[in-house]
């Protein structure tokens, strides 16, 4: 289902702005929903004026994105990420919203109706499937369509692949799920209709990026403690290596005039002398600001902390 990238310049325009919002689609873990107060005082003040373009190249949940889409006029958006299920998903989202909906439908209906056992059953059926249509080369509804319920009565809607690639995540306790909120969905399918969603690393947005393009950047996240690790949502590792190429990357952007914001950990929440950060972004701006996560495995660190909003 890849296509090229098609600019509407009227799509946006015709949106029902806040009528109501967009909404995520997809929990995903260091989702940004709760920070997109903070988030939103960053966005250049030209954004849907001289600003008429917006990249996201780790889309993940895509709270930013969906934030954007509902509230300013563009020509074109760039979204991309590594992790393949969660691009087809979003193209499948955006293609065949109908059998997509028809399917999640189905999905609802059957698993609600389970007691808690045949629930758990039901859900590991469903991953088992997963992983088997995941290995298929080509894009299928039915695998947005599992993506989606594995993501909406999965555990706290964690994604997370074993060494060999396979979706392990366990199911989650909750009582009455929303696996398909019909409304939203299809509002999603419209936002996306001209949005440009590959699978690609970072770096190939280059191409689409120019100096009237914003580019909002939420990597994964450097782990604050050893057991704290929650990168591994897909096969590619995202170590200290990773976050010094990205900064480059980042610091070659802002050098030719385009508006970046990225998000971070802050490694100062557990060693104060650690400037990892301040010195890998040294000459951009940065604020800390707060947040709640769990930075251990353990139910008793979570809490309030600091994350890391980067910018020029």
């Amino acid at each position: 289902m890849s296509r090229p990238m098609i600019v509407n310049k009227e799509l946006y325009r015709t949106l029902p702005w806040n009528d109501p919002p967009i909404r995520p689609v997809l929990k995903w873990a260091g989702g940004k929903s709760q920070l997109l107060q903070e988030i939103r005082k960053h966005y250049p003040a030209e954004l849907g004026r001289r600003i008429k373009k917006y990249a996201e190249p780790f889309v993940g949940g895509g709270a930013v994105l969906f934030d954007i889409l509902s509230n300013y006029s563009l020509e074109s958006v760039y979204i991309s990420d590594m992790n393949r299920e969660l691009i087809e998903t979003y193209t499948i989202i955006r293609d065949d919203i109908d059998n997509l909906v028809n399917k999640l439908a189905k999905y609802q209906k059957e698993y609600l109706k389970l007691n808690e056992e045949d629930r758990k059953e039901y859900y590991n059926a469903k991953r088992c499937r997963f992983n088997t249509v995941k290995k298929w080369k080509k894009i299928t509804t039915e695998l947005g369509a599992l993506f989606i319920f594995l993501n909406r009565t999965g555990y706290n809607g964690l994604y997370r692949v074993n060494t060999r690639g396979g979706f392990n995540a366990p199911k989650g306790s909750y009582k009455n799920p929303c696996i398909l909120d019909e409304d939203n969905l299809r509002a999603v399918s419209q936002a996306l209709s001209n949005v440009d969603i590959r699978r690609a690393d970072y770096e190939e947005s280059s191409s689409f990026i120019d100096d009237r393009t914003f580019v909002y950047f939420d990597p994964p996240y450097r782990p604050l403690t050893g057991t704290a690790n929650f990168t591994a949502y897909t096969e590619f590792p995202f170590d200290d290596e990773a976050q010094k190429k990205l900064a480059t990357y980042i610091h070659q952007l802002a050098g030719r005039g385009v508006k970046v914001l990225a998000s971070n950990s802050d490694p100062k929440n557990v060693d104060k002398n650690d400037d990892f950060f301040d010195n890998l972004y040294k000459g951009l701006n940065i604020r800390r600001v707060k947040a709640t996560r769990r930075i251990s495995s353990k139910a008793s660190t979570r809490g309030e902390i600091t994350e890391l909003l980067i910018y020029n």
